[in-house]
């Protein structure tokens, strides 16, 4: 074999090994999941719903760990069923947290928090809840579903209602409260809820969680591959639950998960209580100028979006636009540029949207507003 063609087999076997020993740069990655901080903390993308081999998912754990890093995230949750095993005769494992030793020991060279956690899978109630944050999972291999809650709020768990949209457990697609799951929540051993579950968005999962304080939840529940159950290549995304954390790290997730410091991302849709969306759209959102045209009272006003979101703002004032509708889309990670018509020039302006691809409660959208300083009032400032 010519020397030169045998030092560029090795190089076609050895390259790719060397990559994939480097730390993933996921913070630089094209399909990375970004939305700025919020003042007082971090803004830090999770998901809490995730299954491999080792319950009824189709990968290998170190496949959730390489996805995880793709899109960016700060932290993935290993949730395998703890009593549904379709695959035991081909993968026996008796230890529950096995999934979570492989993906820890695969996210080790990474910037990426593995969290051990188990799906708790029963009938309805109280239906299927996941536990994060566990210790050990075996323990909650018991019969009693009360049980299961105790000993996982014992290792100081966080547990969240799991898919209570899930037409086999509740045909009508509307989730609605047990007096199980209310004697849960009333002795704290119920956490959160998910409000989002894969493609799912539930109104009424949104509305318990205002009604009843628990933390709003949004996860893939993913069992084949992120790529294509979403299309990532057409430009879809999984949801994600953001967490408004002190610090990054898993303490700092989990007491935020704790504190219901989260909003969900969806189907480009941000979902969450007006408290914690609003700062995080006054964080994305910013009119970076504002300039009169030439000889016109037509003011060229150019607003930021520094987070992945495409949002859509819907005009809340009388003042008309130059050439758009009252609905203006905001395109991710760029400006965009709107030319308003008050009427006449003025020293300010008042812009108010409603942004329709956000929730604060159901059929409720926030609405954030930008008070633009107009260049003749800067000047008798400075005068």
């Amino acid at each position: 074999m010519p020397r030169s063609l045998a030092a560029l087999l090795a190089l076609f076997f050895v390259l790719p090994l060397s990559l994939h020993a480097q730390p993933h740069p996921h913070s630089h990655t094209a399909r990375a999941i970004q939305f700025p901080d919020v003042p007082g903390g971090h803004t830090l993308q999770m998901d809490l719903h995730t299954h491999t081999v080792f319950s009824d998912g189709s990968v290998w754990p170190d496949i959730r760990v390489q996805e995880a890093l793709r899109d960016g995230l700060d932290a993935v949750a290993m949730t395998d069923h703890l009593e549904y095993q379709p695959h035991q005769d081909d993968i026996p494992h008796p230890d529950r947290n096995r999934a979570y030793e492989v993906a820890r020991e695969e996210a080790a060279a990474h910037d990426l928090i593995v969290i051990n956690g188990s799906e708790i899978t029963r009938s309805m109630p109280p239906g299927h809840t996941n536990a994060v944050f566990l210790e050990d999972a075996n323990p909650l291999l018991q019969d009693d579903p009360r049980a299961v809650f105790r000993e996982a709020n014992r290792q100081g768990a966080f547990v969240f209602w799991n898919h209570p949209m899930w037409t086999p457990q509740r045909p009508s697609g509307r989730p609605a409260l047990t007096e199980m799951h209310r004697a849960l929540i009333e002795q704290d051993l119920l956490h959160g809820i998910e409000v989002v579950n894969k493609h799912k968005y539930s109104a009424g999962a949104l509305r318990i969680a205002l009604e009843h304080d628990l933390t709003i939840v949004g996860t893939s529940d993913v069992h084949g591959l992120i790529d294509w159950d979403y299309e990532v290549h057409a430009g879809g995304h999984r949801p994600v639950t953001l967490v408004f954390a002190e610090e990054r790290s898993k303490a700092g997730l989990k007491a935020a998960l704790e504190d219901g410091r989260t909003a969900v991302w969806h189907r480009n849709t941000l979902i969450g209580r007006a408290s914690h969306v609003l700062p995080l759209l006054k964080a994305s959102l910013s009119v970076v100028d504002a300039q009169y045209r030439p000889n016109t009272s037509v003011v060229d006003v150019r607003i930021a979006n520094r987070s992945d979101a495409r949002f859509l703002l819907d005009n809340q004032t009388e003042v008309p636009f130059h050439t758009r509708s009252d609905v203006v889309p905001l395109a991710p990670q760029d400006t965009t540029r709107l030319l308003v018509k008050p009427g006449a020039r003025q020293e300010a302006l008042t812009l108010r949207f409603e942004v329709l691809n956000a929730v604060t409660a159901p059929a409720t959208h926030p609405t954030i507003t930008f008070e633009v300083v107009l260049p003749e009032a800067q000047e008798e400032t400075d005068r």
